[in-house]
């Protein structure tokens, strides 16, 4: 099973080019980030034409997050526990059912700036709800994967510019540290599995040419229990499509799975 997280940018402004990735690479899962749509302004039947189920959990104009999916669908639910007044589209989970059904989580963590402010407070309190739902899924001892656009650099040798990004939210102490702690409940970060060293990113602004100096950011990041953790195979960012016409400023990251 192949799953890839892909924040977009934009439905709109990204149908053309995100039509042109699932038809190319065919991920059996697409977990997709920032759709800045309501649920019934999303383009269901389109990528049902492709192939895809399709679940998603809008807002309008802001944040939003999907799952298309080759495979059939379980047990679809929608916003991060703990909050009820919390009305932002950041999170949607659904069983997929392959050879073995996992558990996928797809989320969109606040980024949190300006700091210091209401925004970050926010971010420190959603990533605490996420550690809580994280330690859930632990407990079931199954294979589930948390997958998405995390907006934290976990370490300096995710950004290629380390000293630039010191006061900014992502990669605050206080960020890099919440992020830590939900990792070590037991949880693997796919991709440093993989491959270590500098140089692997998977955000570029748009401006200074940032993408054709390399000068990038980690920041989506597959979390993985130890069950789906047993399954992993490979992960691998997809740089290429950053290069594409009309890109998001994200690209997609992989995960393949024995499942």
């Amino acid at each position: 099973m192949k799953i890839a997280t892909f924040n977009i940018n934009g439905i709109k402004a990204r149908f053309e080019a995100l039509t042109t990735w699932l038809t190319d690479s065919s991920p059996d899962v697409a977990v997709l980030q920032e759709i800045k749509s309501v649920d019934e302004g999303f383009p269901r039947d389109h990528f049902e034409d492709l192939g895809y189920i399709v679940e998603t959990h809008g807002q309008k104009s802001f944040n939003g997050v999907a799952i298309l999916s080759k495979l059939p669908l379980e047990d679809v639910s929608r916003g991060l526990p703990g909050d009820d007044s919390d009305e932002q589209a950041r999170w949607i989970e659904a069983t997929v059912v392959g050879v073995r059904p996992i558990r996928v989580c797809g989320l969109y963590l606040p980024n949190g700036n300006p700091v210091p402010g209401d925004k970050y407070d926010y971010k420190l309190a959603w990533m605490e709800r996420l550690k809580t739902r994280a330690k859930a899924l632990l407990i079931a001892e199954e294979p589930a994967v948390m997958c998405g656009d995390y907006n934290v650099i976990p370490q300096d040798e995710d950004a290629a510019r380390p000293d630039a990004w010191r006061k900014d939210a992502l990669a605050l102490p206080e960020s890099r540290a919440a992020f830590r702690s939900i990792l070590n409940l037991g949880f693997t970060e796919a991709f440093r599995a993989c491959h270590q060293g500098t140089g692997h990113y998977s955000f570029w602004d748009y401006q200074r040419n940032a993408f054709d100096r390399n000068d990038g950011i980690r920041i989506d990041h597959h979390l993985l229990t130890p069950q789906a953790a047993d399954l992993l195979r490979e992960s691998w960012i997809e740089a290429d499509v950053r290069g594409r016409e009309n890109p998001s400023d994200h690209t997609p990251v992989w995960i393949e799975l024995d499942a």
